[in-house]
């Protein structure tokens, strides 16, 4: 078979034609891709519950979002103690002389400081 331009129109149409059926596809891979990496993910992680009472180190960069610290400056500061729990993965945080730090802090930016 030989390139002549009907062929190519013809050819380009049918494909038109299979651009969306194609696009839904790659769409369903992903999602079920996404699925199981997730299932993988929380198969094997494990919760870590803070309670009140509990010592925490909170992140650093997280705490000056200006980021005038530095490059050099530690990942983590603290600690700190919980002082309540407002719902579960947010908390109020106090400094261990009894000061509370005015917002309240996600688990995620948070990591349990162990003495």
């Amino acid at each position: 078979m030989h390139f002549t331009e009907e062929n190519n129109e013809e050819g380009l149409r049918c494909l038109l034609d299979l651009v969306e059926e194609l696009r839904d596809k790659a769409t369903i891979k992903v999602a079920a891709y996404q699925q199981r990496v997730s299932r993988y993910y929380n198969k094997r992680v494990s919760p870590r519950p803070l309670r009140q009472g509990d010592l925490v180190l909170r992140n650093s960069a997280i705490a000056d979002p200006t980021g005038t610290i530095g490059k050099l400056a530690p990942t983590w500061e603290g600690p700190y103690k919980i002082k309540r729990v407002l719902r579960p993965g947010t908390f109020k945080l106090e400094t261990l002389g009894g000061r509370e730090i005015a917002r309240a802090w996600n688990a995620e930016h948070l990591r349990k400081y162990y003495q």
